[in-house]
């Protein structure tokens, strides 16, 4: 079977690609010919991205709703509708018109989805703790360690607020419904987008890794809107927010928390132990400002302040005194 031509009258009824093919695979699948070579052909194109498969099971979710709603309207309703998926040789128009409907009864459920989600949900981690949170949009939140984030959504837009510590956002970019993080006094509007923030009540850093965001300060309304692009890094406190360009691997070591791992390249100790104090109970402690100002590289589990201990140690000469609740360093 071919999709081309009832996807093309779908393509020039403005309706979105991905919705387009989702609501052709669902109505080939209706006609009485499908067969296990077209399972497999629809299998693969589920497994190319996790949009095609949203996607599809919105809509099969709203094709079941109207059959439904076709056997409210009387006897015989759910049959007859029955009979018009499953009747042989259904022309590519009468494809084509059944998947607008369709695409359009999806429109609605996934409105349904946002007016029904409930307004706050809270999800945080602990100490030391990751979890990968997956949304009803199919957008995902990774939270990093000691980080709480709040959830809602209503008809117009997704919101996420950032109350503390660090997440990486994969948005599923939604043009009708903007996905917004609020985070200590700023905003970062998804325009397309896979970012990761970070803030305190002080400052908030966002890294843009893929697409484009745009970050707005709620705190300070003279201050302007900046677009960020690929390796863009802001940097936004309350009185401005500026922007650096960074190399594709020193952005992935920044991100190597998402690995469990600890990326450092001529950081200075003072630097590493408020890294690792973030990812542990046990803490570093730089006994002197001479030792906080020396520098070193490698990589480490977040967990293993012990190893950090021994390469420090072995690497720069300092003193390693071990203790149960903390690991000091000095010269």
């Amino acid at each position: 079977m071919s999709n081309s031509g009832s996807g093309h009258l779908l393509k020039t009824a403005g309706i979105n690609p991905v919705d387009a093919n989702a609501a052709l695979w669902l109505a080939r699948r209706e006609h009485e010919s499908w067969n296990d070579a077209d399972q497999a052909a629809l299998d693969a194109w589920l497994s190319e991205a996790s949009l095609h498969k949203v996607t599809y099971l919105r809509l099969r979710d709203a094709w079941t709703r109207a059959d439904r709603l076709a056997a409210l309207r009387g006897p015989g309703g759910a049959q007859k509708a029955h009979e018009v998926h499953k009747q042989k040789g259904l022309t590519t128009i009468r494809i084509a018109i059944i998947c607008v409907a369709a695409v359009a009864l999806a429109s609605a459920a996934g409105l349904y989805l946002y007016i029904s989600y409930p307004r706050d949900t809270t999800y945080a981690t602990p100490i030391g703790g990751r979890e990968v949170v997956a949304l009803f949009d199919g957008s995902q939140v990774e939270l990093n360690t000691d980080t709480v984030i709040r959830v809602s959504a209503n008809t117009q837009n997704r919101f996420v607020t950032l109350e503390k510590g660090e997440a990486y956002f994969q948005v599923r970019h939604d043009a009708q419904h903007p996905f917004v993080v609020d985070a200590f006094g700023h905003r970062v509007t998804d325009l397309g987008t896979e970012f990761v923030v970070r803030g305190d009540a002080n400052r908030i850093e966002v890294a843009l890794v893929e697409g484009r965001a745009r970050i707005d300060s709620t705190s300070n309304v003279a201050a302007h809107s900046v677009i960020l692009a690929p390796g863009d890094v802001a940097t936004a406190t309350g009185a401005s927010i500026a922007v650096t360009k960074k190399q594709e691997t020193s952005l992935a070591d920044q991100l190597a928390w998402r690995q469990g791992l600890l990326i450092f390249d001529n950081t200075t100790l003072s630097d590493v132990a408020a890294e690792f104090n973030r990812y542990n109970k046990r803490k570093v402690i730089i006994a002197d400002a001479a030792t906080a100002r020396l520098s070193i590289m490698g990589k480490f589990p977040v967990n293993d302040v012990s190893l950090f201990g021994r390469v420090a140690k072995a690497v720069l000469g300092v003193r390693v005194e071990a203790r149960d609740d903390e690991i000091v360093i000095s010269r």
